[in-house]
C-alpha cells in the first residue's frame, strides 16, 4: 500500500471550525488535534500505550532537550525517537528555538543562528536553521518545524517586525535545509511558523512570505507567551485566515480547555501543551464542570470518581478521597493516575469537538462548554 507522505483533507465546516484528517505514513491524524506534550522521549508519568489508548494520534518531542540528551546523533544510532521511546505514531517536532532562548541565561543570537550554553552542563552550541533541519531528521521526526525566533511578549513594532523577517529568512533556510537534507523523501514534513506578535499587518506579511516559500502546514507562533487569553483570540480573529484554507494550523503552546474551544472556533486545526501533564503531576485535574484540585481538604473522603461524565480508567477505579490521599503524600502513582486522566480528557474534549463540527453544532456545543467550565472554576 502507498501511503501519502503528507494529506490534509477537510470533512466539515461549521464557521470557521475545521475538522479533518491529515495522513502520514505513521498514521492518521484526526484535526482538531491536541498532541500530548513528550519534551524528553516520554510524556511524563505516562507510558505510550496509556497515551494512545486515551485517544492521542500524535505527540510532541522536543529538538532542544533531545539535542542535548540523549543527543541527536545517539538517538539516530539506536534507531530513532520513535522506536527508543516505543511510539510508533506520528511525532512532531518543535525547531528548539524558543528553549533555546527561554532556559539558556547564556544566549547570543546572530543572523547565522542561537549561541547558547546548555542549562544541564553548560557546554557551548550553536542552533541553526540548518542544524535544527538536522537535528530533526535524525531523530525521524514526522512533523519538522522551521526554525523560528519566537518573538518576546510586549515588544515593539519595530522589534516585532525585526523579529519576524529574521524568522521568515530563517523559514527559508529551514526550507532548504530540510529539501537538502533529505527528510522530505523520507516521509516528513515541514510547517512554516507565521510571527508578526500581535500585529495585524506584520502577521499578513509573515504568511505571505511563508506561503512563497511552500510549507506543508502553518504555525501560528509567538501567542501564550503572557500577552493573555483576550489578546490572544484577539490575533487570532484574523492570522488563521491569513494562512492557505488547504493546510492545516497549528497554534503552538496552546492551551487550557477554554482556549483551545475559541481557537478551534477561530480556525486552528492543532495544538500541544504541557498542562495536562504539569496540572496532574501538581494534583489538578481537568473537568467538564471546571479544573479541580484535588489536594483539597473536601475531597479527602469522597468516594466519587474526579469526574462522573468522564468514564477513562482512573474515574472508574479511583475515588477522589484516594487520588487525594495519593497527591497529599507524594505518591508517584498519584501523579501517574492524575496524568492519565487529564491526557484522556484533553482527548475526549477533541472528539466532542471533532463531532460537533461534523454536525453542524459547534456553536452551541461551545457555548454549553464555556457555560459548564466558567462556572467551575
Amino acid at each position: 500500500m502507498n501511503l501519502p507522505r503528507f494529506q490534509f483533507s477537510l470533512s466539515a465546516t461549521d464557521g470557521k471550525a475545521r475538522a479533518g484528517v491529515i495522513r502520514m505514513r505513521r498514521g492518521d491524524i484526526r484535526t482538531p488535534a491536541f498532541m500530548p506534550v513528550g519534551t524528553a522521549a516520554t510524556v511524563k508519568a505516562m507510558r505510550p500505550q496509556e497515551v494512545r489508548a486515551a485517544g492521542a494520534d500524535i505527540i510532541l518531542g522536543n529538538t532542544y532537550h533531545l539535542m542535548l540528551r540523549p543527543g541527536a546523533e545517539r538517538m539516530a544510532r539506536l534507531g530513532g525517537l520513535h522506536r527508543f521511546m516505543g511510539w510508533e505514531r506520528p511525532i512532531l517536532t518543535d525547531s528548539g528555538g524558543y528553549q533555546v532562548m527561554s532556559l539558556s541565561a547564556l544566549t547570543k543570537m546572530s543572523e547565522e543562528g542561537v549561541a547558547f550554553s546548555s542549562h544541564l552542563d553548560g557546554s557551548k552550541h550553536l542552533l541553526t536553521p540548518e542544524r535544527s533541519m538536522e537535528i530533526q531528521r535524525l531523530l525521524g521526526s514526522d512533523i519538522v518545524m522551521a526554525f523560528d525566533e519566537c518573538t518576546k511578549n510586549g515588544a515593539t513594532h519595530d522589534e516585532a517586525a525585526r523579529s519576524m523577517e529574521r524568522s521568515m529568512r530563517w523559514a527559508r533556510r529551514s526550507r532548504e535545509g530540510f529539501d537538502c537534507g533529505g527528510t522530505h523523501a523520507e516521509g516528513a514534513a515541514l510547517f512554516g511558523i507565521q510571527q508578526g506578535s500581535l500585529d495585524r499587518d506584520l502577521r499578513a506579511i509573515s504568511a505571505q512570505k511563508l506561503i512563497e516559500i511552500g510549507f506543508d502546514g502553518y504555525a501560528v507562533g509567538g501567542l501564550a507567551v503572557g500577552e493573555g487569553q483576550e489578546a490572544m483570540f484577539a490575533t487570532l480573529d484574523f492570522a488563521p485566515d491569513q494562512l492557505p484554507v488547504e493546510k492545516p494550523r497549528y497554534l503552538m503552546g496552546v492551551g487550557k480547555p477554554d482556549d483551545i474551544v475559541g481557537a478551534v472556533e477561530r480556525g486552528i486545526d492543532m495544538f500541544d501543551c504541557v498542562l495536562p501533564t504539569r496540572s496532574g503531576r501538581n494534583g489538578q485535574a481537568f473537568t467538564w464542570a471546571g479544573p479541580l484540585n484535588i489536594r483539597n481538604a473536601r475531597y479527602a473522603e469522597d468516594l466519587g470518581p474526579l469526574d462522573p461524565e468522564c468514564g477513562c480508567p482512573v474515574c472508574n477505579d479511583a475515588s477522589r478521597a484516594y487520588l487525594h490521599h495519593l497527591v497529599k503524600a507524594k505518591e508517584i502513582l498519584g501523579a501517574m493516575l492524575m496524568t492519565q486522566h487529564n491526557i484522556h480528557f484533553y482527548q475526549s474534549l477533541m472528539g466532542r469537538i471533532r463531532e460537533a463540527i461534523g454536525s453542524g453544532r459547534f456553536a452551541d456545543f461551545a457555548a454549553g462548554f464555556r457555560a459548564r467550565y466558567s462556572a467551575g472554576k
